[in-house]
């Protein structure tokens, strides 16, 4: 079937077609009169004849009768028995007629047997299921079992399009998602949509439908994109379905691939199989659907799907090159985002939007470029946090979203640790230029991302180095819960993974794996299938850390535990010492915001407390409380029985020597 759409037409054509719609009824009106093909008088049926082709040579357009018979392939009996059911609707003149035919005044209806003693060219196989008149759902036997003699009735979505008016069956509307072409699209999904136009207008002898498509790619906003592209190039309307709304059972499944099919040719629509979350199971059954959709059909998956031969057509849709985002970053921003050169750099290098969620976040910048003199500064940072949201990934179930606010001067390492921690950041800062502009990219596809390892005792700082660089990338820090991705059942801990890294691979956000050796500890010798199954997860952990683009952190206090092959992908590993007894002082010191009220606090003696740094900001937040219970200033004295408190948690004796001389 080829699509047609009454959609747009204009109310010229909207009136001719009624009118031709009329002419041609009156022309049936008159055969079925006649009790037969010749038997009505020769003479008015030549004039009603005369008037239907009138009406016809004044229209630009073909009416809607005339594009339903060659979208769906009907023989001029068909397309007669078709006009004849919806004239007994419209008409009451041709209802009259049918039921003078039948002999009874409350026959009005057409029926098969009327229609083959007194419509031109009859055939019996139109009475067929098989046949388009009942394949299409376009009219209805209502008593199959007596086919000939059963009223006929034509479906009211069909009956409408007759009438010149078109809107989306109710049946399948709520499940239907118009698509918007995008504004513009880059090198690579544009020519992956010159692909798709060029399979579905070939032409195919043999069949009788275009070719199933299927786009796979990394980015579902852009395979959306390119599919909408090539439906608009042919006129078409892009809808898109989600493989999780179907049907389970298949014959209400071949039911509604009938009626998606039939819309797509009423409607002139271009079907968008959304498969991207589906499961296994869904997965099939949407293969299943598309094979049985006589209709253009785009199926969009991360992955080339399986699939019932003939398989569909698999094109890949890439990622676009640094030049090719920042000509859609520049083309959406217009001539003004010449100010922004900076941050554009920055945008490109550390966010991978989709096509059309860059155009949306540039429709919101755009206005404050426009001005006179706009604050590129200002500006910039909207564009930065606006990506940052759109990036942001929806991963409530896995992980621990954290907005981080410390920053480097809350931080008290050795300066070799200080400055690798830096030198993490400007990596990250630094990506677009090294990667892309001088030419790293072009090498391998895997390691293009920045993993580091922080290693040291519990309470060194590791978790708070990972927020302070969140916070000095303007990112989100996701903590991943590991009770939620690891799962005992086969499998299932990939498919989470792969969840989060999917999700995190715009670039919005830092992943924080804490406690990283329950994930990525060593592989073992396999003994049995446990084993063999644990050795691929961390294989698969290795694979996936490799091609992570972002920034990932992982955390351990038992870094032999690590597998060693995870550690030669890591860019860079920072042990985090147990702090000596200058660096407690200089922690004791930053210990206390500034507007906490205290008095006589010693950070030289409290720095006499061996214990790390997080322990130090247990005591110091339990001490203040402990001050304004009592109404007071944070004291020595609290500090003490805090201390007392925590040791006592830790299971660790406060000595003497600790806190001599504090309440002196």
């Amino acid at each position: 079937m080829s699509g047609w759409d009454v959609g747009e037409r204009s109310a010229r054509w909207v009136e001719l077609n009624q009118q031709y719609v009329t002419a041609a009824l009156a022309v049936l009106q008159r055969r079925v009169n006649g009790s037969g093909v010749g038997g009505a008088d020769d003479a008015a049926l030549a004039e009603v004849v005369s008037a239907e082709l009138s009406v016809r040579s004044a229209m630009e357009d073909p009416p809607a009768i005339d594009a339903i018979e060659s979208a769906f392939g009907l023989s001029r009996f068909e397309r007669d028995v078709l006009l004849l059911c919806a004239g007994t609707e419209l008409d009451t003149a041709v209802a009259d007629a049918c039921a003078a035919a039948h002999g009874h005044p409350g026959s009005r209806y057409a029926t098969f047997g009327l229609a083959l003693s007194t419509l031109s060219e009859p055939h019996w196989s139109a009475l067929t299921p098989a046949a388009a008149l009942r394949r299409w759902h376009l009219v209805e036997v209502v008593h199959p079992e007596t086919p000939t003699t059963s009223p006929l009735r034509i479906d009211e979505r069909v009956l409408h399009a007759i009438a010149g008016v078109s809107y989306l069956d109710p049946r399948i509307a709520p499940i239907l998602h118009p698509i918007s072409p995008p504004m513009s699209l880059h090198a690579g999904a544009r020519d992956a949509a010159a692909r798709v136009v060029g399979i579905w207008t070939t032409p195919r002898p043999s069949q009788a439908t275009p070719a199933r498509v299927q786009l796979y790619g990394r980015r579902a906003a852009d395979l959306r994109a390119v599919a909408a592209e090539a439906a608009a190039a042919l006129g078409l309307q892009p809808v898109m379905i989600r493989a999780s709304d179907l049907p389970e059972p298949a014959a209400d499944r071949e039911f509604f691939a009938r009626i998606c099919a039939r819309e797509a040719a009423l409607g002139g629509l271009a079907i968008v199989l959304d498969v991207d979350d589906a499961t296994p199971a869904s997965t099939v059954m949407a293969t299943d659907f598309a094979a049985q959709l006589s209709a253009r059909v785009v199926l969009i998956a991360q992955e080339s799907l399986p699939g019932p031969d003939p398989r569909p057509i698999c094109i890949a849709v890439p990622r676009p090159a640094a030049s090719q985002s920042r000509a859609v970053w520049v083309d959406a921003l217009g001539p003004s985002s010449v100010v922004l050169n900076g941050w554009l750099d920055r945008v490109v290098g550390q966010f991978d939007l989709a096509t059309p969620t860059a155009q949306t976040v540039a429709a919101q910048v755009r206005p404050l470029l426009e001005t006179t003199r706009p604050n590129a500064e200002a500006v910039g940072r909207l564009l930065w946090e606006s990506c940052r949201d759109q990036a942001r990934p929806s991963l409530d179930r896995l992980t621990q979203r954290i907005t981080p606010h410390s920053r480097w001067s809350d931080l008290v390492l050795p300066n070799n640790q200080l400055r690798t921690l830096h030198l993490i950041a400007l990596h990250v800062h630094h990506r677009l230029r090294v990667h892309e502009n001088w030419g790293f990219a072009e090498r391998t596809s895997r390691g293009l991302g920045t993993a580091a390892l922080f290693a040291g005792p519990s309470g060194t700082g590791k978790t708070l180095a990972a927020e302070i660089l969140a916070a000095d990338l303007g990112l989100d820090l996701y903590r991943i819960d590991l009770s939620q991705v690891v799962s005992k059942y086969i499998g299932e801990t990939e498919k989470n993974l792969r969840t989060v890294f999917d999700a995190a691979d715009a670039g919005g956000a830092v992943l924080l794996f804490d406690e990283a050796d329950a994930l990525f500890g060593k592989r073992s010798e396999v003994r049995d299938s446990h084993d063999r199954y644990a050795n691929i997860e961390v294989s698969y952990l290795l694979q996936r850390m490799e091609a992570y683009r972002g920034l990932a952190v992982l955390t351990t206090n038992m870094r032999g535990a690590l597998d060693p092959a995870f550690l030669r992908r890591l860019r860079f590993v920072v042990q985090f010492p147990f702090p000596n007894a200058e660096q407690r002082e200089e922690i004791w010191r930053r210990a206390f915001p500034d507007a906490t009220p205290t008095d006589g606090l010693d950070p030289r003696k409290l720095a006499a407390l061996t214990v790390s740094g997080g322990t130090i900001a247990n005591i110091a937040l339990l001490a203040a409380f402990i001050a304004a219970a009592d109404d007071e200033l944070v004291r020595m004295a609290h500090i003490l029985t805090a201390a007392r408190i925590e040791y006592a948690k830790l299971e660790r004796p406060l000595t003497d020597k600790e806190v001599r001389g504090w309440l002196q």
